[in-house]
């Protein structure tokens, strides 16, 4: 069972990082500051992760940060096109307030184009790397998913996650993912390098036999955080909107678990509440 509303708090960042901070808007929607730059990945602020505002899944908690509080935005960077990641309002707000750079696996270009209007949308394929500051870069990255908007256009758009090299190492966004066998993760480290941080999803796996070649488990996320070599965990993709059948509080507990499993304590791996914010050391 899923709640009404949930906790979580509302958060004022700063307007400039110049090292790395990392603030959960809520979902998978994150604010990433590193090097002056802000970023936010995967941007929903709507009610609904869906095509109406009416009906669809609803947010149980309010964004980690009020929209109006958001710092000059500079880059949106867009893993795929399922409504929970891409969201036309959140978009639209966004452009009109403050005309971010847009980066977006190859055909979310013409979904953008298609449903929110002729925004430009710099495009790239798995393993193509994008300067976005004279200090930071953006790898599109393979992903184990599949896009679709409407009935019809089913993995006629690309999915990813994105590598990031910044000043402060490698900070691994993996996007929605099943673990499949676990190849693309030990690539981020073998072409990267250990990511400093690695924000991996960590909900919608129930149940299993459906969802498992789409989204891992919190078991799997761990072991990604492994493959990948990351020296901290940021867990997303739970907590904000039902989209499955486990329990609202289902993938923290279950990530607590696999951490003891492995001999790791809860810190090396947090699982992020709307308005949690982590700096690195």
């Amino acid at each position: 069972m899923w709640p009404e509303t949930a906790p979580g708090r509302q958060v004022r960042p700063r307007e400039r990082v110049d090292g790395l901070a990392i603030t959960m808007i809520g979902h998978a929607s994150v604010l990433i500051q590193v090097a002056g730059l802000n970023l936010l990945v995967d941007p929903v602020w709507s009610e609904r992760a869906s095509p109406f505002q009416w009906i669809g899944p609803r947010r149980v908690n309010r964004p980690g940060v009020a929209f109006d509080d958001l710092p000059p935005i500079d880059v949106v960077l867009l893993t795929h096109n399922h409504y929970d990641h891409l969201d036309v309002g959140t978009l639209r707000r966004l452009w009109a307030a403050h005309r971010p750079r847009i980066l977006a696996p190859l055909g979310n270009d013409r979904v953008v184009a298609r449903e929110v209007g002729p925004l430009p949308v710099e495009t790239g394929d798995w393993g193509q790397t994008i300067a976005l500051g004279p200090a930071v870069t953006a790898c599109f990255h393979p992903a184990y998913h599949w896009s679709a908007r409407r009935l019809g256009d089913r993995r006629m758009a690309l999915w990813c996650g994105f590598v990031l090299r910044t000043p402060q190492g490698p900070v691994y966004i993996a996007g929605d993912t099943g673990y499949g066998d676990g190849a693309i993760f030990r690539d981020v480290r073998r072409h990267h390098g250990a990511p400093t941080v690695a924000i991996l999803p960590i909900g919608a796996y129930a149940p299993r036999w459906f969802m498992k070649q789409q989204h891992c488990d919190p078991a799997e996320a761990v072991r990604i955080l492994a493959d990948c070599g990351a020296r901290q965990g940021l867990a997303v993709h739970w907590g904000t909107f039902p989209l499955s059948d486990e329990e609202r509080l289902a993938p923290p507990k279950e990530l607590a678990q696999a951490l003891a499993r492995e001999g790791l304590g809860p810190d090396r791996f947090k699982a992020l509440e709307p308005g949690d914010v982590w700096t690195a050391p």
